[in-house]
């Protein structure tokens, strides 16, 4: 046995060991987490580095200088092709392929392969029966299925499961016990359900990868994909985070609600045609959802303990595109729905008529919690 399979093996005896809660908790912590890696997600999230675009490559500058000389030329091809058509949809393309491919098996490369080739049977049940259908992905993945498996076969002859298993599973050897142990008191399931107002599935499964940088990605099944080496806290926020996805039904009356207020505000107009689109969140519907749950997942964190500063976060993250998080954030809290809990479906329906998600008191939510004026909410300045 080699030292590869001798690190695979054990990193297997420890996510198979981690995939089991412990029995003493589960009566006292409504959250139950399991462990494991995964090779599809890792391949489905190393298409972003593999385009090249900065935005993924700066964190991978070594594996792809190693890796993406293995290519064919028409694989290439086509993932830049795939890339091209996701870009002008507005679209994510290895975060919506996790979205997809999760309604299958993803334990390899064989799985995404085969599920591809089988994809009316297999994924679109699924799909189409989830949170997360969309009709204009689906119609975009099945017409670029040939050229999707154009690249896996191609990482598959390039030996990517043999490359990922180097760079990832003695990782997985040293993080999965201690972060186990970590995520067994955090209740982030008990405290979703408060601040959505519905029951929610209590099981969590982290899948920790190599290539998923810097996106955390929900996925089917109660799943999140995240790196393998994020810290303790932050592998709480994400799950704080990506279980309430979405936070309410994107097409239903709450919603519906918060864009006849919203698509008329100036402001999240611009941002949503002048952020940088790489980072996702390029409609209106989009960005209501991505900031309710920021929103929200902030109060959870601060409740686990593993918060960041609002103000700190929202001028980070994302180029500080989030002042919608801010200000839904700013209003949850003058509420005291962080003490109370409630139905945030009836919550933001309530703002909408009320008036609360109007500009004047939106964006005066957003600058008490940023530390900003009302007018220089974005851009953000710059720092002197």
């Amino acid at each position: 046995m080699n030292r590869r399979q001798i690190l695979a093996s054990a990193a297997v005896a420890l996510c198979a060991a981690a995939l089991a809660p412990a029995a003493s908790l589960a009566a006292a912590v409504r959250t139950r987490w399991r462990l494991g890696g995964s090779e599809g997600f890792d391949a489905l999230c190393f298409l972003g580095p593999l385009s090249g675009k900065p935005f993924y490559a700066r964190f991978y500058e070594q594996e792809l200088a190693a890796f993406k000389p293995r290519l064919s030329q028409p694989a290439t091809d086509a993932l830049m092709s795939l890339h091209a058509e996701a870009d002008k949809a507005g679209a994510l393309l290895g975060p919506g392929l996790c979205t997809i491919l999760s309604g299958g098996p993803t334990a390899s490369l064989d799985d995404l392969i085969a599920s591809t080739r089988a994809a009316e049977t297999v994924l679109l049940p699924p799909y189409k029966g989830g949170a997360y259908w969309d009709e204009a992905d689906w119609t975009r993945f099945t017409a670029g299925r040939e050229r999707l498996l154009t690249v896996f076969e191609a990482l598959k002859a390039a030996d990517f499961a043999g490359f990922r298993h180097g760079l990832v599973d003695a990782a997985l050897a040293r993080r999965a016990p201690a972060l186990q142990a970590r995520l067994a008191g955090a209740d982030v399931a008990a405290e979703q359900e408060r601040l959505l107002g519905r029951r929610i599935d209590p099981q969590v499964e982290v899948v920790l990868l190599w290539f998923s940088k810097p996106h955390g990605v929900r996925v089917q099944g109660g799943r999140f994909l995240c790196h393998v080496d994020y810290p303790d806290d932050a592998i709480i926020r994400i799950a704080g985070h990506e279980g309430m996805h979405p936070p309410f039904d994107m097409k239903g009356p709450a919603a519906q609600a918060a864009y006849l207020v919203l698509e008329k505000d100036a402001l999240l107009t611009r941002i949503i045609a002048e952020h940088d689109h790489a980072f996702g969140y390029n409609t209106l519907e989009g960005l209501l959802n991505e900031d309710t749950v920021q929103a929200l997942d902030q109060i959870v964190g601060e409740h686990l303990g593993v918060a960041k500063p609002p103000a700190e976060r929202w001028a980070r993250s994302d180029d500080g595109m989030h002042v919608l998080a801010a200000g839904l954030y700013g209003l949850l809290k003058a509420d005291g729905y962080d003490r109370t809990g409630g139905n945030i479906a009836d919550w933001i329906r309530a703002a909408a008529k009320g008036g609360r998600l109007g500009p004047a008191s939106l964006h005066a939510a957003a600058a008490r919690v940023l530390g900003l004026p009302a007018d220089q909410l974005w851009p953000r300045p710059r720092p002197a």
